[in-house]
């Protein structure tokens, strides 16, 4: 836990920098909250601290409805780490538990059962099951809030074993039953289209969602996702059927509205995650500005771009294999090589949304197309020499062309089929990297990306031509920049994009 002064402090300046981190619970009114929540000052004594809001609610608080702590910001920490428990919290906030129970959370990391529940409830306050129980609990909300689904189906959809383990947990967290809520926060006259979920995703201000949304647009693939108005749309492959998110900047909001299109609604949660991975929204941002901006070469650059965040991807795999096309290609080649591969192997959907028509091709499709013998397109343009003699060997080795990605597919996705390379939010991240350096022709650089991007890893440095050239002319060392150097890298990268 947080130091105690630094706690009371938050707590009176009402600081939501520390909302997610811990939660604050009153032991004279049976309520936690968030440190910014606006309620009376309580006594000192009469306050109990928990790192999760699972923690609180096994020892018997409900929600506050004022600050609705269940739905603050996720801990950063889980990105940052690469233990146990951190992979267990990122399996579980995925809906693992409510897919395969805990048996199956526990086969998946190795591990039995009891040793698993002994190192949360040590860590987090909370077992798996209750930690799972928890975000039923704030699924189930959302869906009676922003759907029309019978509050029967909401159970089922939330991963509620029995309408009596819903009402039981609705009124154990927020003192009310589902019906009372639904009337309470969602008028009957509001408008609701079948299949489609309104929801908010807060974040830690600051943060530059217009700058993400647009440097997701850059990259979008056609068939697969869509950049228009400002809008930010993408295709998912989730656990029970397909789904297309459409993510919107609010001004003056430390929220991004979201839009989620699903052919079931039990994938509500693995959606959510998802979307909270792609745009990076449980970073601590002011402690990561604060450090990067005392620096005497990043300070200019983040003072000019402040809460610049880190580009997520909702598919470790999808971005594997796009790593692996895009090499030594022109932006559009590249781009347009994948939209064949889109149209001729991805899923179409059911419905389309705006230009959003297909998903990613998933596993098995892809290794049929690898194992085409003229899978590629044919050779990759010629790369210009690049100035200050940093040339593509630099930092992916020889040969980084038609040939060697000829190479480099198959292995991916057979890696990928076999188990060799595992690649989900339970997945070590230096077995990951591990397990792609072995791959013929797959180098560090490519490996890094898929760290940053697809794990969330906040230190990764990637020292490819633009990063280098900016070295160059600043003669900074990279070191001095970590645990940020994921952030760190975007600054530069940035230097000159518009």
């Amino acid at each position: 836990m947080v130091d105690e002064e630094a706690v009371y402090a938050a707590m009176r300046s009402r600081d939501p920098r520390f909302d997610g981190w811990f939660y604050v619970a009153v032991t004279t009114t049976g309520i936690y909250c968030r440190p910014s929540c606006p309620a009376v000052m309580p006594s000192r004594r009469n306050v109990r601290l928990f790192p999760t809001a699972a923690a609180a609610q096994v020892n018997g608080y409900r929600a506050c409805k004022r600050c609705r702590p269940d739905a603050a910001p996720g801990s950063p920490e889980w990105n940052a780490r690469g233990d146990l428990v951190a992979r267990a919290m990122r399996l579980i906030a995925d809906g693992l538990v409510d897919r395969e129970g805990v048996a199956g959370l526990a086969a998946r990391l190795g591990y039995s059962e009891r040793h698993l529940h002994r190192l949360l409830t040590a860590e987090v306050g909370a077992g798996p099951q209750a930690l799972a129980r928890a975000q039923r609990a704030q699924t189930a909300r959302t869906l009676l809030e922003c759907t029309g689904l019978p509050v029967s189906d909401v159970a089922f959809a939330a991963g509620f074993a029995s309408i009596r383990q819903f009402n039981d947990t609705i009124r154990q967290v927020y003192a009310t039953t589902p019906t009372r809520l639904r009337q309470a926060t969602r008028p009957d006259h509001l408008p609701h289209t079948p299949g489609v979920i309104a929801s908010r995703l807060p974040y830690r201000p600051p943060m530059d969602v217009p700058a993400l949304l647009r440097r997701l647009g850059r990259d979008a693939v056609p068939g697969i996702e869509e950049y228009t108005e400002g809008t930010y749309r993408r295709s998912l492959l989730l656990p029970h059927g397909t789904g297309v998110v459409a993510l919107r900047h609010v001004p003056s909001a430390a929220y991004v509205a979201c839009e989620i299109h699903l052919e079931d609604v039990r994938d509500l949660t693995a959606a959510v995650r998802r979307c909270r991975r792609l745009l990076d929204l449980d970073a601590d941002q002011r402690a990561i500005d604060a450090f990067l901006g005392a620096d005497p070469v990043l300070g200019p650059l983040v003072a000019a771009r402040p809460g610049l965040r880190v580009p997520g991807h909702p598919d470790p795999a999808e971005l594997a294999v796009r790593t692996v096309l895009s090499r030594r290609v022109p932006a559009e080649r590249a781009r347009a090589r994948l939209a064949g591969l889109v149209a001729t192997h991805g899923r179409p959907l059911t419905t389309p949304v705006g230009q959003v028509t297909h998903t990613f091709p998933d596993l098995p499709a892809l290794i049929c197309w690898a194992r085409r013998p003229a899978h590629d397109p044919g050779p990759a343009a010629p790369v210009p020499p690049a100035p200050y003699g940093f040339g593509p060997r630099c930092a992916e080795g020889r040969g980084a062309g038609a040939a060697e990605r000829r190479r480099t597919l198959p292995a991916l996705v057979e890696a990928l089929a076999e188990g060799e390379v595992v690649l989900d939010a339970g997945a070590d991240p230096r077995e990951v990297r591990a397990g792609l350096l072995r791959l013929p022709g797959l180098g560090p650089r490519a490996a890094s990306l898929v760290l940053m991007r697809a794990f969330g890893d906040p230190d990764v440095f990637i020292p490819d031509l633009a990063v280098r050239r900016a070295l160059h002319r600043t003669r900074a060392r990279p070191s001095r920049w970590s645990p940020w150097g994921s952030y760190a890298t975007q600054h530069l990268w940035a230097v000159g994009s518009p």
